[in-house]
């Protein structure tokens, strides 16, 4: 198991079996919420399904492509944040994330998408560029890559569809010196 600690109150865990329950509960009591910008709940109806989604990261993680992590609050499980695939001959990723809504206004995912760049993508995995799209309405999800500096990139439009409709991206990336900049500036 590895802990990745953010403040005396917060750290990231790699996930592992021994979270499903409570990631399907966060996922289960977050749905009407989380709904509007994911598009995989409908996928996620069993304590099960999100066994599978915990497996299928440490597969990835086994693959040598990349970590998913839980994000803890006062020793409860938050949201989640991991990479889609690293692509290690172009030395880049991107970055998905999810937030509980009672977890909203507390500075969480900043550092933890933060701490996640800082120690492993630029960090141990030293690759050059992170990416972030979010839907363009989606303001919250938006205001992580703008807080931390990101540059938008431009739009991609029909991205996404989302359960009725297609929804546009907004791409934000990060480059490595970039980034480095903004620590030690």
């Amino acid at each position: 198991m590895r802990q990745i600690y953010m403040t005396d109150e917060s750290f990231l865990k790699q996930l592992e079996p021994a979270d499903a329950a409570e990631m399907f509960w966060l996922t289960d009591t977050n749905r009407a919420y989380l709904r509007e910008w994911l598009p995989w709940l409908d996928f996620t109806k069993r304590v099960e399904d999100t066994a599978n989604f915990i497996q299928m990261t440490i597969n990835q993680h086994n693959n040598n492509q990349g970590t998913h992590y839980g994000i803890w609050y006062r020793g409860r499980l938050a949201g989640t944040l991991g990479v889609h695939n690293l692509d290690w001959i172009n030395k880049k990723t991107s970055i998905g994330y999810w937030l509980g809504a009672g977890f909203q206004g507390k500075g969480l995912m900043t550092d933890a998408v933060a701490t996640y760049i800082d120690r492993l993508i630029f960090g141990s995995w030293g690759l050059q560029k992170v990416t972030i799209q979010a839907a363009i309405e989606n303001n919250k999800s938006r205001s992580i890559p703008e807080r931390l500096g990101f540059q938008l990139e431009g739009v991609l439009r029909r991205n996404e569809f989302l359960y009725d409709h297609f929804v546009d991206h907004a791409v934000y990336s990060l480059l490595r010196e970039e980034w480095h900049d903004l620590k030690n500036g």
